[in-house]
């Protein structure tokens, strides 16, 4: 049923190697099917403005596409040029990484993590969040292995994946050939076993309570499936 030959609750073969480039403080690239994304971590002793002596960290992200990301070459966008899609995005991968952060024992930092796409295949931003939380999570180790960092500020690992209803039926973890004529699609963001954040919608069909709560059910097995990678990755 599905074009990739998955079962309804099959998710595509997901690898995460860390410690990809030499200078960032975390970084790892993220596999998930053929939707790869770079996720580099870097830490900042500065915070914006409005936290300056608040005594809290921030983390913060910032998302891209390459070029050839696609089957079609797009073009760079500038940092002030972004299209809203990139925006948006950005600020969902930054606030779910913020859910899983004790901001007081981060201390008065930030940490920007960067996740850019290299290839796509649906299911970018929930990849990117999932491989953000690795990045995040080194360069955490490394504030704690310098003693700048007493307690581990990272509560729970946070991970999120795609799920839809594709051809009638509930699936998880679309690539692009069934995102792109889903007739429902949603991305599920988690941490610990609650929600974060939830973005469905109706792309060609309404759907019902079931469908949503059948959905659901599959978005908690992808994320307990990748927050074993996430922390298999990390260990």
């Amino acid at each position: 049923m599905r074009p990739s030959g998955r079962q309804t609750n099959e998710m595509r073969e997901t690898t995460i190697e860390i410690g990809v480039t030499m200078h960032a403080e975390g970084s790892c690239l993220i596999k998930c099917g053929n939707t790869h994304v770079l996720c580099t971590a870097t830490i900042d002793e500065r915070v914006p403005p409005f936290l300056k002596n608040s005594g809290l960290g921030w983390v913060t992200a910032e998302y891209g596409m390459l070029p050839r990301a696609t089957n079609t070459r797009m073009r760079r966008e500038a940092k002030n040029g972004q299209s809203g899609r990139t925006q948006e995005i950005q600020r969902l991968i930054g606030r779910s990484l913020r859910a899983g952060v004790d901001r007081v024992a981060l201390g008065e930092r930030q940490i920007v993590v960067d996740c850019d796409v290299l290839q796509a295949d649906g299911g970018t931003r929930c990849a990117s969040i999932t491989g953000g939380w690795v990045a995040l999570k080194l360069a955490v180790q490394k504030l704690m292995k310098a003693g700048d960092v007493i307690s581990d500020p990272l509560i729970d690992p946070v991970a999120a994946i795609s799920c839809g209803v594709y051809a009638g039926q509930e699936v998880l973890d679309l690539d692009y050939p069934e995102d792109s004529e889903a007739g429902v699609d949603g991305n599920f963001v988690m941490t610990g076993g609650k929600l974060i954040e939830v973005q469905m919608s109706a792309e060609g069909s309404t759907y019902t309570r079931a469908q949503m709560d059948a959905l659901l059910d599959l978005a908690e097995k992808g994320v307990a499936e990748l927050t074993a990678a996430q922390l298999a990755a990390v260990s």
